[in-house]
């Protein structure tokens, strides 16, 4: 059994011991066996030390804050434990536990009347905590720890701050409901590993048949998906591993187990907690598509775990919907009204899924109230798909709509006991950022549900919204007042230059909760008066990084060919004077996104007075090394007149890294010679294209990306065309198309556990091959254990390392004839 959740790193076991190294100036280097984890240099190395900023979350009354510390990054010894990948899962089966998932190692309860801080006691050694929630008076804190050998049930008392475990059995923390409170709070639903589980299945290594897959005339397009089963044993362990048995625990530890073991989706309770709602998956499994995609059954128990509604079986679905307004034509989207004590609704589809059909409505909202017999009854029907449904203290609500197609959006206010349409509120496009007026502030109800926050004073129906507030300026977020039948508004709160002010908690009750930074002052929490806007601090977390104080930092805009705007974030080291240091070195990082229309790209995004909060995979590391870096430099692939946005990709990504190369060449601030590319992911698709296509840039550097779209054949990012639709898009948007003409130095980096879909670790090892054999420049690193993004810190080192190495030769001290 340990090997086999390790196939697809023997595959690349070879591989792992080859580090390629292409030809450095004169000099060439041979392929490197056996070379170990490298750090970069110290300027780096310090900014990646630095230490974390905890995490912060509000109790529903606004008055208490949970400070939750974060652990640095896990090593690679922690990274390489046992992973098993089932059915598009990835799981550490030596704890039944997700292989991702990350946690905190303490907790500190601030009150916010008072100032005084109280630090949990009594958590277990090495915590890491995590699924934490707080019951509905917010007397006692939920949460897990994931250990070595299983994830524990915890609670904490919040007024006495200890923390104690409260059962023995283990949680299965692999896949569907692990642990929620029961709506009056006195007692947990959770997920147990079942008491009769059992040993590991033990594989036969003799084969007793064919793996056969079959397919009888129905179409079936599916994406690429990785760890999905391949056999039967696979099958024996996801069931061994992801069957759960669910259970009630008290607070004194008392458990009682609901039905019987199973393969659940999940669960959710009624407002009134006397029902459940229960996805169970069934079998037949599917060799080719996850988990989320085999089949199951949907039901409603009573709190005692007894069905008393059967409500639909899903078929296996192996087949992906590309069409951007397709659905199903099953019943869809099952859930509990939150404002009624046991009401579910639910959507069908009037117009068959497909959207090319011409009908009045495209869906229908019904809706059945406990005890389940009648007829359903219509709710509602929509001229575009279904959205949802934002309910209030009353009657009124708000319908939302969408149509992909368009990019449309369109929310409603109605009486949902009538059915009236009072007034559409808002209809704009879903990539017209200007536009959107935000999302509506939320409090909850007497069944402590989740409903819109009104403003009582008013006669007319009032709401509050939180924007990002995207303007010509950039991102001015803001609260505003709206009065959904007059149409006015009123800005209660609006950030102000030099803050990036972003509003976080809001009950009408009192003062405004803000998070609030700036260039030079790490994002801190600060409570504010609306009247007067004095602003009280309620957390004073110091800059994490102290070495990019005086590092510049603007939002930088600039015009492409055709007249389109477009923005990037440029930074400058510390103490730099072009007039005495000359044009720069220059990283530029970027990742494409798609438009339909001229007026949505051309929107400004971003805010110049954000602080700098490094990832591991930032480029802007390297401003302490002497490159200047434009991060998030616009990439847009905009569409219209008939036109899909990728018909020109090729195109409009080089006018897009022209527009910013000639504009920064022309302040002096760059040496358009040494210009490096570089992205993740898409971004990397971006590099390696552009290093293909133009002779823009002095080296490239992708990672984890895809560059052979006949790999990814149903369609990709936005791309809903298939390949057989679209066969000249798909062969001109490969790079791996035009290897031969990379000649530029592209450095190829990429998890060998790349759980992502699309990008495979064979992407990287093929490009790199066709480069290599055209005698081109370049560098294959696989990094062990790694997934689509990167976890150990060894990995990140070493990733730092790689880039900071590659950039010193090929960019900085790039010799030009």
């Amino acid at each position: 059994m340990n090997n086999h959740y390790l196939n697809f790193s023997r595959f690349f076991k070879l591989s792992l011991a080859l580090l390629f190294v292409a030809v450095a100036g004169a000099q060439t280097l041979s392929a490197q066996e056996g070379l170990r984890y490298q750090v970069p240099p110290q300027s780096i190395l310090d900014l990646i030390d630095a230490p974390t900023t905890p995490s912060v979350s509000f109790t529903r009354s606004g008055k208490i804050a949970l400070l939750y510390e974060r652990p640095d990054f896990p090593t690679i010894s922690d990274v390489s434990q046992p992973v098993l990948g089932l059915a598009g899962l990835r799981l550490n089966p030596a704890n039944t536990s997700s292989a991702v998932a990350g946690g905190s190692t303490s907790i500190t309860v601030r009150d916010l009347t008072t100032g005084v801080d109280n630090r949990i006691q009594g958590l277990p050694q090495e915590a890491r905590i995590g699924n934490t929630s707080l019951n509905p008076d917010e007397s006692i804190l939920a949460f897990t720890h994931s250990g070595p050998t299983g994830v524990e049930l915890w609670v904490a008392d919040m007024k006495t701050y200890q923390a104690r475990r409260l059962i023995t059995p283990y949680l299965n923390a692999a896949y569907g409901p692990t642990v929620s409170w029961t709506p009056d709070g006195k007692r947990l639903l959770v997920g147990l590993i079942p008491s009769n589980r059992g040993q590991i299945p033990v594989e036969n290594t003799v084969p007793t048949g064919p793996v056969v897959q079959e397919n009888l005339g129905k179409a079936a397009p599916a994406r690429t998906y990785q760890n999905l089963l391949k056999n039967e044993y696979d099958e024996q362990l996801f069931d061994y591993f992801v069957t759960s048995q669910l259970a009630y625990v008290d607070m004194q530890g008392n458990i009682s187990n609901l039905s019987t073991p199973g393969v659940y989706r999940s669960a959710s309770f009624s407002p009134d907690g006397q029902y459940l709602l229960v996805q169970k998956i069934l079998r037949p499994y599917s060799y080719l598509v996850p988990a989320q995609s085999f089949p199951y059954q949907v039901s409603i128990w009573n709190a005692q775990g007894q069905e008393v509604k059967h409500l639909f079986d899903y078929a296996l679905n192996e087949a992906a919907n590309l069409s951007r307004d397709g659905v199903t034509t099953d019943p869809r989207m099952y859930s509990w009204r939150p404002d009624q004590p046991a009401t579910l609704t639910w959507v069908l589809a009037l117009d068959e899924g497909d959207p090319k059909n011409e009908v009045e409505y495209r869906d229908a909202v019904y809706q059945l109230a406990a005890p389940f017999q009648g007829q359903p009854q219509e709710l509602v029907k929509t001229e575009l798909r279904y959205g949802g449904i934002s309910f209030t203290d009353g009657d009124q609500v708000i319908l939302s709509e969408r149509w992909n197609t368009t990019r449309t959006t369109r929310m409603t206010l109605m009486n949902i006991k009538t059915g009236e349409r009072i007034k559409v509120i808002s209809e704009r496009k879903s990539d017209d950022a200007y536009s959107d007026p935000g999302r509506f502030a939320t409090t909850t109800n007497a069944y402590n549900r989740g409903i819109l926050l009104t403003d009582n004073k008013s006669k007319q129906l009032t709401l509050f919204t939180i924007s990002n507030g995207a303007s010509p300026e950039g991102d001015r977020p803001f609260l505003l007042k709206w009065n959904l039948i007059s149409g006015k508004q009123d800005t209660l709160f609006k950030s102000q230059a030099p803050y990036y002010e972003s509003p976080v908690f809001f009950d009408n009750q009192g003062d405004l909760i803000i998070s609030r930074e700036s260039l030079i002052e790490a994002p801190n929490y600060y409570s504010v008066n609306l009247k007067n806007r004095k602003a009280t601090a309620i957390t004073n977390f110091p800059h994490p990084y102290p070495a990019l104080s005086n590092v510049s930092k603007e939002i930088v805009s600039y015009n492409r060919a055709d007249g389109l705007n477009l923005t990037g974030t440029l930074y400058l080291p510390a103490g730099y004077n072009k007039e005495t240091d000359g044009p720069l070195p220059m990283i530029m990082w970027a990742y494409p996104r798609e438009f339909e229309s001229r007026e949505a790209a051309n929107q400004i995004s971003g805010s110049p007075y954000r602080f700098t909060r490094l990832s591991w995979g930032s480029p802007v590391y390297w401003v302490t090394r002497g490159y200047a870096i434009l991060d998030n430099a616009d990439m847009p692939i905009v569409g219209g007149d008939g036109k899909e946005p990728n018909d020109t990709f090729v195109e409009q990504l080089e006018e897009n890294s022209k527009a910013a190369i000639n504009y920064l060449a022309n302040q002096g601030l760059v040496d358009p010679k040494r210009v490096a590319v570089g992205g993740h992911s898409y971004g990397a698709f971006m590099t390696a294209n552009l290093l293909a296509h133009t002779d823009l840039f002095a080296a490239g550097l992708a990672r984890s990306g895809a560059y052979n779209r006949t790999f990814t054949p149903f369609g990709f990012q936005n791309e809903r065309r298939t390949y057989w639709e679209a066969l000249d898009i798909y062969t001109n948007m490969s790079p791996f198309t035009y290897a031969h003409q990379i000649k530029t130095p592209l450095l190829l980096i990429h998890g060998m556990d790349d759980e992502n879909s699309g990008t495979f670790p064979i992407q990287s090892e093929r490009l790199y091959n066709a480069i290599k054999g055209h005698g081109g420049t370049t560098r294959l690193v696989f990094l062990p254990k790694e997934f689509h993004g990167y976890r150990a810190k060894e990995s990140i080192l070493h990733t730092l390392w790689e880039q900071d190495q590659w950039l010193e030769t090929y960019v900085k001290n790039r010799k030009v004839d």
